[in-house]
């Protein structure tokens, strides 16, 4: 699998950087860091209308699954910023290719794998080959546990007081997306060093039974945790995917108990900073639990 170039150091000069997933909030956070290092930006997305994002962002409708949405959402982007899609992105880069994109940055998964039995996982190694096969220059961001991922506890937090989570021992190092939009920045940017398949983590291992703990401390008071029932938590889950999607986060939380991802180095290699730790992520996010 070929790598992508090394950045020539060089001015990159006007262009024009095309950030796909307009509402997603990795995609927000890289469009106000690209906007305030004075790039071009222009954000699309499947209903543009509701990203919500700054003046001077140019904003387009684009399904990366259907590529006949895409010709004014690639016109004239050099760098693009994209997301896995579950209807493939084999249009999608094809049509970056034809467009003349010099780089794409995909925001893949560990563990991406066409032999894999987790359906997120195939479909991250769907969305790899696929760039890949384009012969734009690529970099894989392949992201562990997201920190967000917690906010699935909010209601019950706001409600009760209360996490209600089946696997209080589970351990990840959730990454902030701050970091995987800054890690995205620098590698569009060339500031930051390339690399092939850099994997993305938060700088510690934490149970979610601390994660918990810690968004009560940003909160100022401590929150129960109940363990919840397996089937109520496959129900909870729906809303990813079909029931295959939910049996793999299943099957993840409880791997994780005792094989946990551990802590990369890559967001410091690549941007120069350390990875904001959970108890940050929990500050920067209080309003949401509250």
């Amino acid at each position: 699998m070929p790598t992508p170039p090394a950045p020539d150091g060089g001015s990159l000069g006007a262009m024009t950087i095309l950030v796909t997933g307009a509402r997603g909030k990795i995609a927000r956070s890289l469009v106000h860091r690209l906007l305030e290092g004075g790039h071009d930006v222009r954000a699309a997305g499947r209903d543009p209308s509701a990203a919500s994002l700054p003046p001077g962002v140019e904003v387009v409708a684009a399904d990366l699954a259907d590529p006949g949405t895409l010709g004014p959402a690639l016109k004239g982007a050099r760098k693009v910023f994209a997301y896995a899609d579950r209807g493939g992105l084999d249009g999608f880069a094809r049509a970056a290719a034809e467009a003349g994109a010099e780089h794409i940055v995909l925001l893949s998964a560990v563990g991406a794998s066409a032999s894999s039995a987790d359906p997120i996982a195939r479909m991250h190694s769907a969305a790899e080959r696929a760039v890949a096969a384009s012969g734009v220059p690529w970099t894989f961001l392949r992201a562990g546990g997201f920190a967000s991922n917690t906010l699935q506890w909010a209601g019950t937090i706001r409600a009760a007081g209360v996490v209600r989570d089946p696997f209080p021992e589970s351990r990840s190092a959730p990454v902030h997306e701050a970091d995987v939009a800054a890690v995205a920045l620098a590698v569009l940017t060339g500031t930051g060093r390339h690399g092939g398949t850099p994997v993305l983590t938060g700088p510690e291992t934490l149970t979610r039974r601390r994660q918990a703990e810690l968004i009560g401390e940003a909160l100022g008071r401590r929150l129960g945790f109940e363990i919840q029932d397996l089937d109520e938590y496959r129900r909870d889950l729906a809303r990813w995917g079909p029931p295959e999607v939910a049996e793999a986060l299943v099957r993840h939380a409880a791997d994780a108990v005792h094989a946990p991802l551990p802590p990369t180095g890559a967001v410091e290699e690549i941007t120069g900073r350390p990875a904001r730790t959970f108890a940050a992520w929990a500050r920067d996010h209080r309003g949401d639990f509250a």
